[in-house]
């Protein structure tokens, strides 16, 4: 069934900002998703509630909109369990005395719900807790104030009402699938907005308390022992923004929200993708030995994309109505030049920008003709100095700027441009509506090769690329990804310049694929999945996916027919010998194969096993090149050798408490793929960064 027939449904949008119809109220670009979908979802025939805080805000939304009073009250006591570790001078347990009110503004076919008490009409202007309040204000509990809020308002207004409850983000509802799992009238779908943190946990005994308060009856799984991994690959996790090590009796978010919900929703494949394995980061290692890796693989039938969409004012507007020469002559820069444009919040980490500047800086100091449009967006300006001085060092062909400005400027700006500059780093984009926006005019991308990004293509093969990548970054201060960036500025230019037919096509295929993500097909995806959901037909996990993933323990629970040789080549790609020999005969050939598949990503341990296995079936000089690809070289030098390798680092673990950062030193790269440097002390572990983009660990050998 497809979404055009599906049954009329009644949909409940749920999270802690949902004020996109309005941008004088808006915070963060989830507002803007809910509200287009919901509009699409309305559109289609269907029931739409939003349901979300006030924020201390009602007199505004009475001057502008008609705010309907409900006949709803609820006085209660919610009772805050205190980790004492973080709330020092505070008691065991705080309790907020509250009477929450609803009111309604009903705006093209959509019931917006608004909620209202002491702690939800709390910061109006910012709506959103600083992290700072952690420890020292109860404010810093407003969003769990309103995950209580909502079960209990979904449970009184909407009563017996049979409804599809889509809620956003994990941390803004882990709460919600539990609490309504036993109400056969409401189905849960949890949709992953961004690339938290999966194992991102919350206090266990605030979750239990909030549990009996809202009579769920759901046992929390107990602390876990600890992963045997090497100390020093746990303590590096903090440098890549993918993990952060909690004190016994927290809980996983994302286990909450995955265990009890119906369905898992994410924005795009290779978001869903990365969160399925963490394949080829720093984390993938430390992740497979995770209790949440086993959530992941117990749900992953829940799994689906919904996606995410292009505005449609955006798509609407008509590229050819801007004239090139008089917005880029107004920035003063000279519009007969190749144009690189770049449009996110001002987020060095995420967004990539020291890098990106550091690479606009190199190849305008070498002599590269061409202009930059720069906007990294702050409410606050830029306090670091290194932006400034490489603006200034560069002012007729460098625009620099961080003011919020309308969105017809930011058009303009996108639509003069000939390329867009998106290198994201730490797989922290799930869509990046941006690089969408950009592309939509013609723009060329050069972004990351990031599995978040992948639908844009940019990463393709000749035949179908949209623009060019680079590899996906995992380090705060990157000279890979600043290099690659400069290398393919000047390819970029060389191709404008030289080769204007190729540009011509790229850009048509830019624009082509950043057309079809539009509401509308965002809205077909989601009453695709959720009409299933209606209906009672049960999730089915895609033996693509679990083949994909190595989940071959799972491949009975699918319903496809599977064939063996997909299987066995599945079982190559993951170095799983076991299963290969399974379903395909382990003769010297296919030894061969899993060796070299496991070389290539750095998989040394699935190289000695099939050694072990069939010790004639890999040539000697391969065997060799295995074992003595680590070794201590004469003046006591560790030398380590690896063709495909691009960087080796050295990650040393330091004592202390469980959030110490480890020691982290580079070894010099003496020719391709030779690196050298000291000996390491005991315990020490190499992170390996290889020429596809994978990054990986080895072990140091000492001998």
């Amino acid at each position: 069934m497809t979404a055009v027939n599906a049954p009329r449904m009644h949909i409940i949008e749920t999270y802690f900002e949902c004020c996109g119809f309005d941008h004088t109220f808006l915070q963060g670009g989830t507002s803007v998703y809910l509200w287009n979908l919901s509009k699409a979802f309305a559109a289609r025939g269907h029931r739409v509630s939003i349901v979300t805080p006030a924020h201390g805000r009602l007199d505004d939304l009475r001057a502008r909109y008609d705010v309907e009073d409900l006949p709803y009250e609820d006085a209660y006591t919610l009772p805050v369990v205190l980790d004492p570790r973080v709330w020092q001078g505070f008691g065991p347990e705080a309790e907020l005395a509250l009477r929450t009110t609803a009111h309604r503004i009903r705006l093209e076919g959509v019931d917006l719900y608004f909620l209202a008490n002491d702690y939800l009409n709390r910061l109006p202007e910012t709506f959103y807790p600083p992290y700072s309040a952690k420890g020292r204000d109860l404010v810093f509990f407003k969003p769990l104030v309103f995950q209580v809020d909502s079960v209990r308002f979904l449970r009184s207004w909407f009563a017996d009402e049979k409804a599809v409850v889509h809620a956003h983000e994990p941390y803004y509802h882990h709460l919600l699938p539990a609490a309504l799992r036993e109400d056969p009238s409401k189905l849960v779908v949890s949709n992953v907005q961004s690339n938290m943190p999966i194992a991102k946990k919350v206090y266990a005994p605030e979750t239990e308390r909030l549990f009996r308060l809202l009579d769920v009856d759901v046992k929390l799984p107990g602390p876990d022992s600890g992963p045997e991994v090497p100390e020093a690959v746990v303590q590096y996790q903090q440098l890549t923004h993918l993990h952060y090590t909690y004190p016994p009796e927290h809980v996983a978010i994302y286990e909450l929200t995955a265990e009890h919900a119906d369905l898992i929703d994410f924005l795009s494949p290779g978001q869903l993708d990365f969160y399925a394995s963490f394949r080829d980061t720093p984390f993938e290692r430390l992740f497979q030995r995770l209790p949440i890796a086993d959530v992941v693989r117990r749900n992953a039938h829940k799994m689906f994309v919904g996606g995410c969409a292009i505005s449609d004012q955006w798509l609407a507007w008509d590229p050819a109505g801007v004239d090139r020469a008089e917005v880029l002559g107004a920035l003063g820069l000279d519009p007969a030049l190749p144009t690189f444009f770049h449009n996110a919040r001002y987020a060095v980490h995420h967004k990539g920008q020291v890098e990106l500047m550091r690479a606009v800086d190199r190849v305008l100091s070498e002599g590269l003709q061409a202009n930059f449009v720069i906007r990294c967006i702050s409410g606050n300006g830029i306090d670091d100095p290194f932006f400034h001085e490489i603006a200034a060092r560069h002012p007729r062909r460098l625009h620099f700027e961080w003011e919020r400005v309308e969105e017809a400027r930011v058009f303009a700006y996108a639509a003069a441009s000939d390329f867009a500059l998106f290198p994201s780093k730490f797989e922290m984009d799930t869509f990046l509506i941006a690089q969408g926006e950009a592309m939509a005019v013609g723009a060329v991308p050069i972004a990351t090769d990031q599995r978040g990004m992948a639908h844009f293509r940019h990463a393709d093969g000749p035949e179908s690329a949209t623009g060019f990548a680079v590899n996906r970054s995992f380090a705060e201060d990157d000279e890979l990804l600043t290099a690659a960036l400069a290398d393919r500025v000047r390819q970029a230019a060389a191709l404008w310049s030289r080769e204007p037919a190729r540009y011509r096509e790229l850009s048509r295929r830019a624009s082509a694929v950043a057309r079809a993500f539009t509401w509308d097909h965002c809205a077909e995806l989601h009453l695709t999945a959720f009409a299933r959901l209606w209906e009672g037909r049960p999730a089915e996990l895609s033996a693509e996916l679990a083949l994909r993933h190595g989940w071959f323990d799972r491949l009975a629970d699918t319903r496809e027919e599977i064939a063996a040789e997909d299987v066995a080549a599945a079982a190559v790609a993951h170095g799983d010998i076991d299963v290969y020999e399974r379903h395909a005969p382990l003769d010297d050939d296919a030894a061969r194969r899993i060796f070299r598949a496991a070389w290539r990503r750095a998989d040394f341990a699935t190289c000695e096993r099939v050694l072990q296995r069939l010790p004639d079936a890999v040539p000697p000089e391969e065997s060799v090149r295995l074992r003595e690809r680590c070794r201590v070289v004469a003046g006591g030098r560790l030398e380590y050798r690896l063709p495909h390798a691009e960087r080796v680092e050295v990650v040393l673990a330091r004592r202390g408490s469980a959030r110490a950062l480890p020691e982290v030193s580079t070894l010099e790269r003496t020719e391709p793929g030779v690196f050298a440097g000291a000996v390491p002390a005991d315990g020490a572990q190499l992170l390996l960064t290889l020429s596809s983009g994978r990054v990986t660990w080895d072990e140091v050998r000492h001998g």
